[in-house]
């Protein structure tokens, strides 16, 4: 029998020592970024790639940070390589932001698309937009470029993260949403499938991956409206946690199947404790025998798919 791991763990605001749940042997390692790949995709279609940031970044309220550039624009990679090895910059990004690229190519490609947002004509430039797409800000990247002597020309950090941090989304209220969240649930006679994570963790986030599968979407909504409460970045989510969880340990994701009027009717400890995303036969196992517990309107057929979805294909 598999058991829980842990992928990664880290201290929380307050008394919470979270860490991030894995499942058996798919706790591996996340993989590394190709430092060959390029910058830019070239062969991306960029209206496809935003829209596709705004969905993530109304679900998460986070903002889309789109950086316009070319992979044969030595500054345009110098910003990014900046982004990406500056911890405070990086942790920033990773918190507060969807990335897009898009490849302008100096002004010969997705014209249209720069000039719909009315960025000024120069490479690289940055426009950050809220998950309506509204155009929050725009800056011509040159701007925040210091000169150094040892290595010339260098994006200053300290700027871009003070552009970042003037940017950011308003944090959420915990009890807010889950307030709406029940609401909703009460009108259409569903539950909540109420889940706390963080955009650290992994696993977290193939569970939001997982839930936002078109099909899982249309099955999971049957019965219950889908909230994610994210422990970093919504004010009062620790105490949630707490409230529901009632103690401050194991991993995350945790999570909890909720009656329309806010009342638990069964977690995701099972009998050898937070099964964070199912992704063990033991895990997965008890992951349905929460949904049979709730169930209204989900059939036996549905809850067998979604327990499909979850098996890994079988090793040949």
């Amino acid at each position: 029998m598999k058991t829980t791991t842990f992928a990664a763990t880290v201290l929380l605001a307050g008394t919470f020592v979270l860490s991030c749940a894995a499942g058996g042997a798919s706790a591996a390692e996340p993989k590394k970024p190709d430092a060959k790949k390029p910058v830019y995709d070239e062969k991306a279609d960029a209206r496809v790639e935003i829209e596709a940031a705004l969905k993530l970044a109304k679900r998460d309220n986070r903002r889309v940070l789109i950086q316009w550039g070319a992979n044969w624009c030595g500054l345009c990679v110098r910003l990014d390589e900046r982004f990406r090895t500056d911890p405070d910059l990086k942790k920033t990004l990773t918190y507060e932001y969807i990335v897009v690229h898009v490849d302008i190519d100096g002004g010969k490609k997705n014209v249209d698309l720069y000039h719909h947002y009315k960025m000024p004509p120069s490479m690289p430039s940055l426009t950050v937009l809220d998950a309506a797409g509204e155009v929050i800000a725009g800056q011509a990247a040159g701007g925040l470029l210091v000169t150094t002597s040892e290595e010339g020309e260098q994006y200053d950090a300290k700027q871009l993260q003070e552009f970042l941090t003037a940017h950011k989304a308003e944090p959420l209220n915990a009890d807010t949403v889950l307030d709406a969240a029940l609401l909703e649930a009460a009108k259409t006679e569903r539950g909540v499938l109420l889940h706390f994570g963080a955009p650290w963790c992994g696993w977290c986030l193939r569970m939001d991956d997982w839930l936002a599968r078109p099909r899982v979407a249309e099955i999971i909504g049957k019965d219950f409206v889908d909230l994610k409460i994210d422990l970093d970045g919504m004010t009062g989510a620790k105490e949630l946690l707490a409230h529901y969880k009632g103690n401050n340990q194991g991993g995350i994701p945790w999570f909890v199947l909720l009656d329309a009027n806010g009342k638990a009717v069964v977690t995701s400890d099972g009998p050898q404790g937070n099964i964070g995303f199912p992704a063990t036969d033991l895990e997965i196992d008890h992951f349905v025998t929460m949904l049979r517990a709730a169930q209204r309107r989900l059939s036996t057929a549905e809850i067998d798919e979604l327990r499909r979805s979850l098996t890994p294909p079988a090793k040949e």
